[in-house]
């Protein structure tokens, strides 16, 4: 393999994604993020080990969907004969995503991570519209908006639900696949694009409840980790979906509510009265689009 010290740009190639990368590119991934999260975390906090076995799993699983439904959208970066790079990105009608984009660390600040995200952009012509969700890595911030895109800021409220602040909740549910088609109208609505066959996808890995109510109707997926994607069409449902994941987490134990943007003071609200802590924690990153709300974005299914 080509020493980080011995690189030469011609040495680096931009080729598909394969399934036989699969497990590589997760490692990759892993590593990258938790290398990134040391970096930018205060002194003397200690740094995220990695991802769980299971979720290193429906890390893989949802990966290799997107190869599946979107091959020209999934690149890596080779120089020699090791993968230093890789970038996954999907469309949903006429709206581009970037579902996950990393480098290897000694790899970052080469040109690498503009290439792939070059390779991936191609994917992007002829929609009109873009979303991703991206770190606090100042280097990729710049890469994004230089492609276009506009930054709105992130927040995640963490901690231990106060289990005597959680309201009396009403008209919520189970959902099902035969609520797919008004969460597709609703997702329309919040950011151009249905899910399709992503719901399906999400269904297996997490818990949907729903609202389809006279008052507003919204969805919202979710695990033990906390809320992973929630979408309404008012303010009010989406609380009450809010309470309803926190209430389901274990007492005692901490969760988690990622992705929220300004546009999205109802989840800092209602965070807030549950007795988590809000940090600033990324950037949305949007072409053609107003941030989403009242709506939480998936970090890779947006």
């Amino acid at each position: 393999m080509t020493s980080v010290a011995a690189f030469d740009p011609q040495d680096l190639r931009i080729r598909p994604m394969h399934a036989d990368d699969l497990r590589l590119v997760e490692r990759l991934s892993s590593s990258a993020f938790v290398d990134l999260e040391a970096r930018l975390a205060p002194a003397g906090q200690e740094a995220p080990s990695g991802r769980s076995v299971q979720a290193a799993q429906v890390w893989i699983a949802r990966t290799a969907r997107f190869l599946d439904s979107d091959p020209s959208g999934c690149w890596v970066a080779e120089v020699g004969d090791a993968v230093v790079g890789f970038a996954t990105s999907f469309r949903r009608e006429t709206t581009w995503f970037l579902a996950t984009y990393a480098v290897a660390t000694p790899w970052q600040g080469r040109g690498v991570g503009k290439a792939l995200l070059d390779a991936a952009l191609q994917h992007s012509r002829g929609c009109v519209r873009g979303m991703l969700s991206a770190s606090s890595d100042p280097r990729a911030a710049r890469r994004y908006k230089l492609a276009g895109f506009d930054l709105h800021p992130q927040m995640t409220l963490s901690g231990t639900v106060d289990r005597t602040a959680v309201p009396e909740l009403r008209n919520l549910r189970d959902g099902t696949a035969g609520d797919q088609e008004w969460m597709d109208s609703l997702d329309r609505g919040n950011r151009g694009a249905g899910r399709g066959r992503d719901h399906e996808f999400l269904r297996s890995v997490h818990r949907l409840r729903v609202i389809d109510h006279r008052t507003g109707r919204g969805y919202a997926y979710s695990n033990l980790d906390g809320v992973q994607l929630l979408a309404a069409d008012n303010r009010r449902t989406a609380a009450r979906l809010l309470w309803d994941a926190l209430a389901s987490v274990p007492p005692g134990r901490s969760t988690r509510v990622a992705h929220v943007t300004g546009a999205n003071q109802w989840a800092l609200e209602t965070g807030m009265e549950a007795g988590l802590s809000v940090r600033l924690d990324g950037f949305l990153g949007l072409r053609g689009l107003k941030p989403p709300a009242p709506y939480l974005h998936h970090g890779a299914l947006l």
